[in-house]
């Protein structure tokens, strides 16, 4: 029997986990490391399980973009069947390991995006649309939990200022504010369980972050169409922030002149903040940020300011 002795900053499971799931961890822990997010997983339990496969019930159609060289990582980019089978996406529900499997009958298409706000013409245009209006490219970028999980996956998009720049947004625009879909028939975690009175999900950025070159609009991974339990049809990236920022399946884009409220935020205002930068010398309320776990490996490497990307956006914030 292996005894795993806790390192001085890892918390328990069951402050991260919600308790029904911690409750239920032996066959959570028969697929996915329950401890992950509250301390480190175990090398190898997510690779070979076949719930890890991510479209097993629906073929995702090629999405072939090049590579933009700019952006690289110091670690190998995490294999397609565990960053599509690892997810965070209570809409569905809270278990991380059957996110993919809860999600396939989620509808991504048809699917219609709204602009409204501080722009010169509100509008509405189906997802395909968009997608033809844009240049599409890939870029590999690491996700970096809050729960201090990290993966790294080759992203298919365009960058949120070619967006806006669709939008054309007046002088009062100062804020981005992004909504995403409401569907309780199809996403169980909307119809019930601790934050169904918060749904839908939303976020914001100011404007000077979504001009950002880093912040980037995903539409594939993989070399694919995006899984529905990724984001599916659109979703947002900001590789310098912690991943809850990147909302998922957005449906309206507003241009607003106050600071939004935002999901997490809203719902535990002490420990989510609205910029919600990667900092390790910032801690959680519940555990520190020191740290940080790769999923696929199970290294634990220490945390680097604003995700690694300081360069590109540490000028934000002085």
């Amino acid at each position: 029997m292996l005894v795993k002795i806790p390192k001085g900053w890892e918390i328990p499971e069951r402050e991260v986990t919600p308790e029904h799931v911690y409750l239920n961890r032996r066959k959570f822990l028969a697929s996915a490391s329950a401890g992950l997010v509250g301390g480190l997983i175990r090398p190898g339990t997510l690779g070979g399980s076949p719930a890890a496969t991510a479209g097993a019930k629906r073929g995702l159609a090629p999405l072939v973009a090049p590579r933009n060289p700019e952006y690289k990582t110091d670690r190998p980019i995490t294999r397609e069947r565990i960053a599509t089978g690892y997810n965070n996406y209570y809409e569905f529900t809270e278990a991380k390991d059957q996110v993919w499997k809860v999600a396939q009958d989620f509808e991504p298409r048809p699917w219609q995006i709204e602009f409204k706000g501080h722009i010169e013409k509100p509008f509405k245009i189906e997802i395909d649309d968009l997608i033809k209006q844009m240049t599409l490219e890939e870029r590999v970028y690491r996700l970096r939990c809050v729960e201090r999980w990290v993966v790294i996956i080759p992203w298919i998009g365009f960058p949120v200022k070619k967006l806006i720049e669709l939008a054309k947004p007046t002088s009062r625009a100062r804020f981005l504010r992004m909504v995403s879909f409401f569907r309780p028939a199809q996403a169980p975690g909307q119809r019930e369980g601790t934050w169904s009175t918060y749904w839908p999900y939303h976020e914001g950025l100011t404007m000077e972050e979504a001009y950002n070159e880093l912040a980037f609009m995903v539409v594939g991974a993989y070399g694919k169409i995006l899984p529905n339990q990724n984001g599916s049809p659109l979703r947002l990236h900001t590789p310098w922030k912690y991943g809850f920022k990147s909302i998922k399946a957005i449906t309206r884009f507003e241009f607003v002149e106050k600071r939004p409220a935002t999901f997490w935020n809203t719902a535990v205002p002490n420990e989510y903040d609205f910029e919600a930068n990667v900092n390790p010398g910032k801690p959680h309320p519940r555990w520190s940020q020191a740290q940080e776990q790769l999923v696929e490996t199970g290294e634990v490497v220490p945390t680097r300011l604003y995700n690694g990307y300081e360069k590109y956006v540490a000028h934000l914030y002085k």
